[in-house]
């Protein structure tokens, strides 16, 4: 699990093919690594991926399978990109964002961008039948970043980047018509299948 608070931006040093998928080597920049093993889990862009070679050489690497390729805009990831880094959970972690788990529900697009003062505002439209899951004030991981939702139809989210977040993550590269990998509140998805079971007539889920 992760809070959506990332912890610094790498950058995508290699991108290779690795049988049916591809291998990913990032740079962590100012990220600590040197806690980081084998099989530990880190967020990147929004995406839970497992390390499987934590270099001497200070560089991360990542195996990405094809479905993590065409369901995440890991699939168009090049050498030189910028990423959202956070390394998993601990029980002393300050929860400063929300409870994110790097499951991605759906690639959403930028439709706009427009400067507010010190702000950017994004409009996000969001993968058909997700729209139920976004509150106004509620939760949203957009690209591993954990935002707060300031407007919300069917189709599309409007949410306002502080300057603090466009300093210290990959969102202020945003244009329009820019993919984002979007994780729903979690939250929102247990309550939505709670609410399903006790409508059903198979009495409570076991």
């Amino acid at each position: 699990m992760f809070t959506g608070i990332a912890e610094g931006v790498g950058e995508a040093a290699a991108v290779e093919p690795a049988g049916a998928g591809r291998r990913l080597t990032v740079t962590p920049g100012r990220v600590d690594i040197t806690d980081v093993h084998t099989g530990d889990s880190i967020l990147v862009n929004g995406v839970c991926l497992t390390t499987v070679t934590p270099g001497s050489d200070g560089r991360l690497c990542f195996d990405l399978s094809a479905e993590t390729l065409s369901c995440t805009t890991l699939g168009e990831i090049c050498a030189g990109d910028r990423l959202n880094l956070e390394k998993a959970l601990l029980p002393t972690t300050r929860m400063g964002g929300h409870l994110v788990s790097g499951h991605v529900d759906g690639m959403g697009q930028v439709l706009q961008r427009r400067t507010e003062g010190e702000y950017e505002r994004l409009r996000i439209r969001v993968p058909p039948g997700l729209g139920r899951y976004f509150a106004y004030k509620g939760s949203v991981c957009l690209d591993g970043v954990s935002l707060t939702v300031n407007g919300v139809s069917d189709e599309d989210v409007d949410l306002l980047l502080i300057p603090h977040t466009l300093q210290v993550t990959n969102l202020s590269r945003l244009k329009a018509g820019d993919r984002v990998n979007v994780e729903v509140d979690i939250v929102a998805r247990y309550l939505e299948r709670l609410l399903q079971a006790r409508d059903s007539d198979h009495g409570p889920v076991t």
